[in-house]
């Protein structure tokens, strides 16, 4: 399970400072979100100011969330990178050439990463 929003700052330019309950801050694009359905609302800047943290995700007064692990995984974290989660094993194991089950599932988890489309839905 990902870590939850334990704080949020808004900023100006429709991004969220976000610092999640593992003590990591990303940066989260609301941008995208603007022209969409429910989230339309936020493109007014004093109304997506009023942003709060309510059950480990942001929500606004409208009712208006995004799913945590959308935040966690989408946000821009300082001085990382997003990569597959691979365990310590399985890359030791691809290292040295591995077994062929460890390269099918070392394939298997880099085919799971959905794309920005997706992963912006999986929540809804």
């Amino acid at each position: 399970m990902n870590p939850r929003v334990k704080a949020v700052a808004p900023k100006d330019d429709f991004k969220l400072e976000i610092t999640f309950t593992n003590g990591e801050v990303g940066i989260f694009d609301c941008a995208n979100l603007l022209t969409f359905g429910v989230f339309k609302e936020l493109a007014d800047i004093r109304y997506f100011r009023q942003v709060g943290v309510l059950h480990g995700t942001v929500v606004w007064p409208s009712e208006q969330d995004i799913c945590p692990d959308t935040l966690y995984e989408d946000s821009k974290k300082e001085g990382s990178k997003k990569v597959a989660p691979v365990s310590a094993e399985s890359e030791e194991l691809a290292i040295r050439g591995g077994d062929k089950e460890s390269k099918a599932r070392s394939t298997a988890t880099t085919a799971l990463i959905p794309d920005q489309a997706q992963m912006d839905l999986r929540c809804n």
